[in-house]
């Protein structure tokens, strides 16, 4: 197989998965290196694929528009201790956390794919920060950050709102 069949392949398997694909899975079905992998991906997206990278893998972006409900975005403050906190507070009420924005005084605004749609997914988070000894973003700006959530509507948004509040974690002023 040619590197551009096994990328043929790869956009397949990812535009039928119905969650994420790891690097880890991707090489051992084709028998390569995860590196190999990784360039694989590269090489996609710079063919301007929708190909983003959560926590669990690799997921393909055919819509803008998360599964699920409507976009809702809030402002949230802590330490990175309460991350457990916060996730747990969105997807106990109904809610899921799309991805995570800061504002760095020099890159500007960065992004990052979330994708947590329950406990598992924020356990699985949060044991991939401790794993990989990564610092959660919020650390680049003092603990502020954005989060997009997915809601069925109006009801859960307020039921998460109200339960961040308690909290102390989201910023209302």
């Amino acid at each position: 197989m040619t590197s551009a069949q096994r990328r043929e392949e790869i956009k397949a398997i990812l535009a039928e998965a119905s969650g994420p694909v790891s690097a880890s899975a991707l090489a051992a079905r084709f028998q390569v290196s995860r590196q190999i992998i990784v360039g694989d991906i590269a090489l996609l997206r710079a063919a301007n694929l929708a190909i983003s990278a959560t926590p669990r893998g690799y997921v393909w972006q055919e819509e803008e528009t998360p599964p699920g409900g409507r976009r809702f975005t809030i402002v949230c403050r802590h330490s990175g201790e309460a991350i457990r906190e916060e996730l747990y507070a969105v997807v106990d009420n109904g809610g899921a956390l799309w991805d995570v924005t800061v504002e760095h005084g020099v890159y500007g605004q960065i992004t990052a794919p979330l994708r947590v749609f329950s406990r598992y997914d924020a356990d699985h988070f949060l044991e991939k920060l401790q794993s990989q000894q990564a610092p959660p973003l919020l650390s680049l700006t003092g603990g502020i950050h954005l989060h997009t959530l997915i809601c069925p509507g109006d009801e859960v948004f307020q039921r998460i709102c109200t339960r961040l509040e308690e909290l102390g974690i989201l910023v209302t002023k």
